[in-house]
C-alpha cells in the first residue's frame, strides 16, 4: 500500500477519535474511540494500520482487558496468529500468572494463562492506548515469566506527553508503534 494511502487511513482514524473534556476527571481530555468503532471503515482502518505496523511471523497476539481485547483479536485473524487474552484477576477459569504494577492512584494486577503463551513463541501485544506505559510493561514481564519472546508492541494510539515509550524503553522494550501520536 502505497504512503499516501496509509496517510489517508490516519486520517480517517484521527477524525474518528474524540476529545472529551473532563472526562473522568476535571482536567483531564478524554480520547474517546468509540465512534471510530461505530464506523465500519473507520474500524477496518484501524486495523489495517495496527497490521501494517506490526512485524510478520508472529505466533501470538496478546491483547489485555478491555480494549485491547477489541483490536488484538482482528489484528491476530488478519496475520493468521492465535488471540490470547490478558485478564484482571477472577476472570480466568485455569491456573494463571499474575503481575501487579503501579497505576498514577493505586495498584493493578494482570493475569496470563499459564500455558496460553508457549516458551519461545514470538508474541506481539496489541492495544488500544500507550499511557504510562504500566500495562503494557506488566504484559511484557508476563509474557517474558512464560520463556515467550515479545517481539513487538502496536498500539492505536499513543498519548505521549505522559512518557510510556520511554518508560517501556527504559524496561527494555524498545520496540513499539502506534498508528496515532498526539
Amino acid at each position: 500500500m502505497s504512503t499516501a494511502a496509509a496517510d489517508r487511513r490516519r486520517e480517517l482514524i484521527a477524525s474518528h477519535i474524540h476529545d472529551v473534556p473532563d472526562f473522568p476527571q476535571p482536567g483531564v481530555v478524554f480520547k474517546d474511540i468509540t465512534p471510530l468503532l461505530a464506523d465500519a471503515r473507520a474500524f477496518a482502518a484501524a486495523v489495517d494500520e495496527l497490521v501494517a505496523i506490526s512485524p510478520g511471523q508472529i505466533d501470538v497476539v496478546v491483547g489485555m482487558e478491555a480494549r485491547g481485547f477489541i483490536f488484538a483479536a482482528p489484528v491476530a485473524l488478519a496475520m493468521g496468529a492465535g488471540f490470547v487474552p490478558v485478564r484482571k484477576p477472577g476472570k480466568l477459569p485455569r491456573a494463571t500468572v499474575a503481575e501487579t504494577f503501579a497505576l498514577e492512584y493505586g495498584k493493578e494486577t494482570l493475569q496470563l494463562h499459564s500455558d496460553a503463551v508457549l516458551p519461545g513463541a514470538r508474541v506481539l501485544v496489541v492495544d488500544d492506548v500507550l499511557a504510562t506505559g504500566g500495562t503494557v510493561g506488566a504484559t511484557a514481564a508476563l509474557i517474558r515469566r512464560l520463556g515467550a519472546e515479545l517481539v513487538h508492541v502496536s498500539v492505536l494510539m499513543d498519548l505521549s506527553f505522559l512518557g510510556g515509550r520511554q518508560r517501556l524503553a527504559e524496561s527494555g522494550i524498545d520496540a513499539v508503534s502506534a498508528v496515532v501520536t498526539v
